[in-house]
């Protein structure tokens, strides 16, 4: 039975027992007590796996310049950005107040901030003009840090990144157009291309009735007088960023599917047609627009020969594949980090719960994961560096390249949202409320897993490699040799992976691209992280010794080293 107090007096107080003078009386209830401070400013590029995969893959001479982005990003006024580009959602303006149809989509300043610095720092296209080797391993570690702010305005500098190599099918459009997607300009204005200091540029392939499957797109391209020239009618289902100056899309022209290159501004200065019918409302990546845009009459330029634009544009989407796996890393990491530091400050029944073994074990397990991935995405930056500079001599990087980077595709991208999901519960309740920043990570995480391709597609993509580039299977398994003999659980793996590319099948894909993904990190680590940490990673993610859930390695790994490695500060 519940005891009820005798009623107090006016005016005094009721002396409960056990209470203490100083609150005994009246008290503030309001006293913050428990909670941990702001993490911001922090130092984003302080991850140790990150620096070391910069050197190894060519591009040490960077680390100046990642380390005072790595500040930048983690400064109160870019996380501040980051979450105001979000609450302020951008909004479809389609005609002004005269009635005239104008297209064009309002974002909050701090979106412009966001993009300015992003393509001032050479996270858009600037690494196909530096001849730098590792250039394009710099980028990927700046996208690792640069990231930490907010993920939506890595949509528009990533596809401005991955339109050069598909506009170089092209000369002559190369010419005009990669001068200025290269630059480190940005300018948000819609006017003439070619009078403008520089250039971002997006992509529409999917349509409402296709999707991935872009060969039953229905736009149709309509040849004109003159040579190259076309006009477009159609209506694409998901273009991200419309508001850039041109796009590449795909469309059926006599010949057969092909690549066209479409600017918003026509160079007479008229507004070329490309009508916005609606913005999308989306789970996450809200600082974005995603768009329905409609063409009728529309001018564009082919690029690339009629009739091959799937393989005109793949070259776009290998590059923006690379990208969905650095930003799947770095919000692994973002998260490892706020996860990190909330604990570092939280106590829990008598003691911090950085302090407690099971909260210990979450954490490391989801270091491993987060190292996993920064080391496979900055292994994929450098054959991709290698292979597009012609530093490839035997064409065994790019065909690593073209399997490793599917892989990755499918693998880190599907971990994402588990990983989210993990470091937001090391929070509790206080990762639920909008005001932490973990809700819209969480709501992020899906988006790499569908963009470019949902899992399905990817594991399919890994078949049709294996099957059509034979040099492909042979530059993994040259890859994974580099580690043999280290690791047996590691050796057994790749025994296992033989004998299942043997018997591979379309139903069985995804465990087939699963373990080479595994393999592939494994031995990544292996050779190159400590002991620590590629030990507990073989013992857990193949060795069988881990469960369903993070947090769920064995009690023998050193958790002490991966953590002290992991986290900011260390331990």
């Amino acid at each position: 039975m519940v005891s009820i107090p005798a009623q107090e007096q006016p005016g005094v107080p009721l002396e409960r027992p056990g209470a203490t003078p100083e609150l005994s009386g009246h008290y503030a209830t309001h006293d913050v007590t428990n909670q941990p401070p702001p993490l911001a400013p922090y130092d984003a590029s302080e991850d140790t796996a990150l620096f070391e995969g910069l050197r190894r893959e060519g591009a040490g001479w960077a680390e100046e310049d990642i380390r005072r982005l790595g500040l930048r990003a983690g400064s109160v006024e870019a996380q501040e950005w980051g979450e105001l580009a979000n609450r302020h959602e951008p909004v479809l303006r389609t005609h002004d107040r005269y009635g005239h149809r104008v297209d064009e989509v309002e974002f909050h300043p701090s979106w412009h901030h966001l993009m300015r610095v992003a393509v001032a720092e050479g996270l858009a296209a600037a690494p196909w003009a530096d001849e730098r080797p590792g250039a394009h391993v710099a980028r990927t570690a700046g996208g690792l840090v640069w990231g930490h702010t907010e993920a939506g305005h890595g949509c528009p500098t990533s596809m401005t990144y991955a339109a050069v190599p598909v506009l170089r099918r092209q000369p002559e459009l190369a010419k005009v157009y990669e001068p200025l997607l290269t630059s480190r300009e940005y300018d948000p204005e819609l006017r003439v291309p070619t009078e403008k200091p520089g250039l971002l540029a997006g992509m529409g392939m999917t349509e409402k009735q296709g999707g991935s499957d872009v060969r039953t797109n229905t736009t149709v391209a309509t040849p004109t007088a003159e040579p190259g020239v076309y006009t477009l009618r159609g209506h694409k289902w998901f273009t991200s960023a419309p508001m850039c100056d041109v796009f590449l899309v795909l469309a059926q022209a006599p010949g057969g599917l092909s690549c066209f290159l479409v600017p918003r501004v026509l160079p007479d200065g008229s507004r070329n047609t490309f009508r916005i019918q609606r913005l999308k409302d989306k789970l996450g990546n809200r600082s974005n627009a995603s768009s329905e845009p409609e063409f009728d009459g529309t001018v564009a330029w082919l690029v690339g020969p009629a009739g091959r634009g799937v393989k005109t544009i793949i070259e776009m989407v290998n590059c923006t594949r690379l990208d969905c796996v650095m930003s799947s890393a770095t919000l692994m990491r973002k998260t490892l980090v706020e996860a990190g530091h909330h604990v570092r400050h939280r106590s829990a029944f008598g003691a911090r719960l950085i302090g407690r073994p099971l909260m210990r074990n979450v954490l490391a397990d989801l270091a491993l994961e987060s190292e996993a991935a920064t080391t496979l995405t900055l292994r994929l930056a450098g054959a991709a560096d290698r292979a597009v500079r012609g530093d490839d001599v035997d064409g065994s990087e790019a065909a690593f390249r073209r399997i490793a980077t599917a892989v990755g595709k499918y693998w880190v991208t599907k971990r994402g949202p588990a990983f989210t999901a993990e470091a937001l519960e090391c929070l509790g309740g206080n990762g639920y409320v909008e005001e932490s920043g973990m809700p819209r990570h969480y709501r992020e995480a899906p988006l790499l897993s569908i963009w470019e391709g949902s899992g399905n597609v990817n594991a399919l993509d890994v078949l049709r490699a294996l099957s059509r580039e034979p040099g492909t299977a042979e530059a993994l398994f040259a890859e994974l040799a580099l580690a043999q003999g280290a690791d047996a659980r590691l050796d057994a793996a790749v025994t296992r992976l033989k004998g299942r590319l043997a018997q591979g099948s379309e139903a069985g894909a995804r465990r087939l691209v699963e373990l080479m993904a595994l393999t592939l990190q494994a031995s990544l680590l292996v050779r190159h992280a400590p002991a620590a940490v590629a030990d507990a990673f073989c013992a857990s993610r193949l060795g069988g010794d881990w469960g369903h859930a993070f947090g769920t390695l064995p009690d023998a790994v050193d958790v002490d080293g991966i953590l002290g490695r992991a986290l900011p500060g260390g331990v």
